[in-house]
């Protein structure tokens, strides 16, 4: 249990602020970034009062459909109420993260799908002895996950951490701005504190599978699962105890399609790639939903709605995960086409990463270096 003071924390004016320094980064250009910065300590101070008088109420979530190509249904907080979020995660988010297992990689700090791919390569040379001895996997996913998670359960899992009131009445405020047929179910998707209770929720299965089963090669992320195992017979049986578990203790039930054992040799979909023992291909429908996003960031450049800025971060992003599979002649293509879409354009982070390397250059040193020994320059695309 933590102390009575949390609410406090949260509603101090530096940790608002701070939150709003997060909820704005790669959006300082939005119209409503810009409305909310001219009137900044104005508008944290209504949003302070308003949370510690309890008057809070968050706006109606702004819903719409993406299909990429799998058809969602993404609700998007107004940005007053994700500055709430980020104030909410700021002082309860290291509370919960001491409990999460290493091998949960969504959206952490020091994580992510890079770390997973990576992981899931070690993993599976470790079982299977660099491909010397048969292996399988079972891989699967919760059906409907964020719009079937109950709130009375994950309210329950977070009172195990939290005793202050206040905080448990801003979560439960949050929670219940999301409708559903069903009241008291589902979370949104697009939220940060979804994101974030979709771990803290799940961390019951990490727990369970790591200490109860004992699977010792076992990797998460947001609900998609793999466990490692030398014996069929053994993924088969985890399978039946995992879907009785997520029923009875969470609520939740896996996907009858996704969850299957499959033997390493076959090559096993994780995370956008499909995994072989010796090459990773980017899967068709995540190369197509890549193409998709980076042709409406060129739109949106070109009316004047997006920067430069933006279309690079994405790109880097994007490029690093591709690294990761066998698409050399892919990525040549794209630094092609993005080379001549943007000639003069250079983004904030080149500039600042030269400005870094004429730092280094410059500074006086004890030691004598070998020629070259200062690093390569990087180059001027993602």
């Amino acid at each position: 249990m933590i102390d009575s003071n949390l609410y406090i924390k949260l509603c101090s004016y530096e940790n608002l602020l701070q939150a709003f320094q997060n909820a704005r980064k790669g959006k300082t250009t939005k119209e409503y970034v810009v409305a909310f910065e001219q009137n900044l300590d104005k508008n944290l101070q209504q949003l302070q009062s308003e949370l510690l008088f309890h008057f809070y109420k968050p706006k109606p979530l702004e819903t719409f459909i993406l299909r990429d190509p799998k058809t969602r249904k993404i609700s998007k907080s107004d940005f007053r109420d994700r500055i709430v979020h980020h104030a909410l995660y700021l002082v309860i988010g290291e509370l919960f993260e001491k409990t999460f297992i290493f091998d949960s990689y969504a959206n952490r700090k020091t994580k992510g799908t890079l770390k997973a791919i990576l992981q899931f390569g070690k993993y599976e040379k470790k079982i299977s002895q660099n491909f010397t001895l048969p292996a399988y996997v079972l891989k699967a996913d919760i059906r409907q996950y964020f719009d079937t998670v109950s709130h009375q359960h994950l309210l329950s899992v977070i009172q195990k951490k939290i005793s202050d009131p206040r905080v448990l009445w801003l979560i439960k405020t949050i929670l219940a701005n999301y409708k559903t047929k069903e009241e008291g179910i589902g979370m949104p998707l697009g939220n940060l504190t979804s994101q974030f209770f979709a771990n803290v929720y799940l961390n019951e299965l990490d727990q369970f599978v790591k200490h109860q089963l004992r699977a010792r090669y076992y990797i998460r992320y947001v609900d998609d699962f793999v466990i490692f195992h030398r014996s069929k017979r053994q993924l088969e049986a985890y399978k039946i105890i995992i879907g009785i578990f997520l029923r009875e203790k969470l609520a939740l039930r896996l996907h009858p399609d996704k969850s299957k054992v499959i033997p390493l040799q076959r090559g096993v979909e994780f995370l956008g790639m499909k995994i072989f023992p010796y090459h990773k291909l980017i899967k068709k429908k995540n190369l197509k939903k890549f193409y998709r996003k980076y042709t409406l960031l060129c739109e949106d450049y070109d009316e004047k709605v997006a920067t430069y800025d933006e279309i690079y971060d994405f790109l880097e992003g994007w490029l690093a995960y591709a690294k990761n599979a066998n698409t050399h002649k892919l990525r040549k293509k794209v630094l092609q086409q993005v080379e001549q879409k943007f000639p003069h354009e250079i983004s904030t982070k080149e500039v600042n990463r030269a400005r870094k390397r004429r730092k280094q250059k410059n500074k006086p040193s004890l030691y004598f270096l070998h020629p070259g020994a200062e690093g390569k320059v990087l180059p001027a695309r993602p």
